[in-house]
């Protein structure tokens, strides 16, 4: 007997945030997505319910009345599996919970703080920002109960969530002249990977530059990018809505893939750290099938 097709939920909440956010790009940011990743699920779903969700007009996506139908519906079924999920789960979890994040990766989270509270809103969670290689040393030290940051080279280890591409971004309306000495926005000395991996790619392809901005975090190096004075490296999902990705054409070197990884302190974790740990691998780790062959996650 042939088997009656199934709805994932993934996609139907793909489908909720293209509708609630207007548009594929404002979806894709909301989600930590590619947009060719929310427009493959669309596709996905339209190819498993075989009728037409969505049209384009413009930037923005208008919904069919079928589209606007499954909406409702989706809108109830997510309602109710996380209904489900947080009866489920609805057993007490109390206690205190320090959690390390670099600032620029805070926003991926938004989502899991917001459910987690609702799940345990007995447990104190304390989020700390900070420099990558800082947080794993906080972590090794018991500070801190876990650690989502960037894989350093110098602090390897812990589980990866996922892997992002990295690109060379400039502002949405200004750029720099892409010509040596590139005007370079880069994270200071010892704050992260992005600098080294920018340097190393630019002396590769023998790249001059010079160094016209520094700071730990985006806040700091956005506004003088979107001014158009100076280029920075940064995710894919950290691309926000003033800054655009430049492409091959740019003539700037191909960029590799950087690793989220979380790391635990070594004494047993806490059912809260637990917790936690399983709710960020279940809204971080999907968004990696985008970079990630299946191969790659069975290694």
């Amino acid at each position: 007997m042939r088997r009656a097709p199934t709805l994932d939920l993934a996609l139907l909440r793909t489908l909720v945030a293209v509708a609630d956010t207007g548009s594929v790009t404002a979806a894709a940011r909301h989600l930590a997505y590619t947009q060719s990743t929310v427009s493959m699920q669309l596709s996905r779903l339209e190819a498993v319910l075989e009728v037409s969700l969505h049209e384009r007009q413009g930037r923005r996506i208008r919904f069919t009345a079928e589209g606007e139908r499954l909406l409702e519906h989706a809108r109830r079924l997510l309602a109710l599996n996380d209904e489900v999920l947080a009866d489920m789960r609805a057993q007490r979890v109390t206690g205190e919970l320090k959690l390390g994040i670099p600032e620029d990766y805070a926003p991926l989270l938004t989502a899991v703080f917001s459910w987690f509270h609702q799940l345990y809103p007995d447990v104190g969670l304390q989020v700390t920002c900070g420099v990558s290689a800082e947080l794993v040393g906080r972590v090794r030290a018991d500070e801190l109960d876990l650690a989502l940051v960037t894989r350093q080279r110098c602090s390897p280890g812990g589980e990866v969530i996922r892997r992002e591409p990295l690109v060379w971004a400039v502002g949405l309306e200004r750029q720099p002249l892409l010509v040596d000495p590139l005007p370079l926005a880069l994270y200071s000395p010892g704050a992260d990977l992005f600098r080294e991996v920018a340097e190393d790619a630019l002396v590769a392809a023998g790249r001059d530059w010079r160094v016209a901005y520094t700071s730990q975090s985006m806040a700091g190096l956005s506004p003088v990018v979107q001014a158009g004075l100076a280029i920075v490296v940064v995710t894919r999902s950290m691309l926000g809505p003033q800054l655009r990705a430049l492409d091959e054409s740019s003539g700037l070197p191909t960029l590799p893939a950087v690793e989220l990884a979380l790391h635990r302190a070594a004494r047993r974790p806490t059912e809260p750290a637990r917790r936690l740990a399983e709710l960020i691998r279940e809204e971080l780790a999907p968004a990696r099938m985008s970079w990630v062959s299946r191969e790659e996650l069975g290694r």
